[in-house]
């Protein structure tokens, strides 16, 4: 980055740096710099916020076992019982995803940090070497995960290049133990397993 480029402002230069052409680094129209690559600089930021790691998996048309890693990850509600995840339009696995009609999240522990690589990596065959079984919609859960969430599609959203998958949770599991973590671009283990949150009142 150019010397009088100091560093990007997220908030100001986010309509024009986000835009399908990018401008030279240099001043935006409100004064202040912005980076050569407005989308690999928001990635960078919208990767400071420290994340969980699932695989998330589902059977396809012919039973075959299909799953992505995935951080984009969230409870939506107790009651009903919701979660969502989002896929991107790029993955393998999206077809599947957007019509299978069911998702298994599989919340990794520390130990796990080869799944998650094998599962974000373009591998024929990415059970192989997992040991799974089938939960009660039929997606694959993964042994040794540190909690595993089987959903029923309640409904899917398009939202710019990613799909989100809303679902139903209609059996868990879960145990204690440190989760693996993701934090710009790597991950993360070691992390202490905390105190118990006190009961709501």
């Amino acid at each position: 980055m150019r010397k009088d480029c100091p560093g990007p402002d997220i908030l100001a230069s986010l309509p024009e740096r986000i835009g399908s052409r990018q401008r030279p680094c240099g001043r935006n129209r409100f004064g202040l710099s912005e980076p050569l690559d407005g989308r690999q600089e928001l990635r960078r930021a919208f990767g400071s916020f420290l994340t969980g790691v699932s695989v998330v998996t589902a059977i396809d048309a012919d039973e075959h076992p299909r799953g992505l890693t995935a951080n984009s990850f969230t409870t939506v509600s107790l009651a009903p019982p919701l979660v969502l995840v989002c896929i991107d339009h790029r993955a393998g696995s999206y077809g599947v995803m957007r019509s299978a009609g069911h998702f298994a999240v599989n919340i990794l522990s520390e130990t796990q940090d080869r799944i998650a690589r094998t599962f974000s990596s373009p591998v024929a065959d990415r059970f192989a070497a997992v040991p799974w079984r089938a939960a009660f919609t039929g997606a694959p859960i993964i042994e040794g995960a540190l909690c595993w969430l089987d959903c029923r599609v309640d409904r899917t959203i398009e939202a710019g290049d990613h799909l989100i998958l809303i679902g139903e949770v209609k059996a868990f599991s879960h145990r204690p133990g440190p989760p693996l973590g993701y934090f710009r671009g790597g991950f993360l283990a070691s992390l202490a397993d905390p105190a118990p949150l006190p009961p709501e009142r």
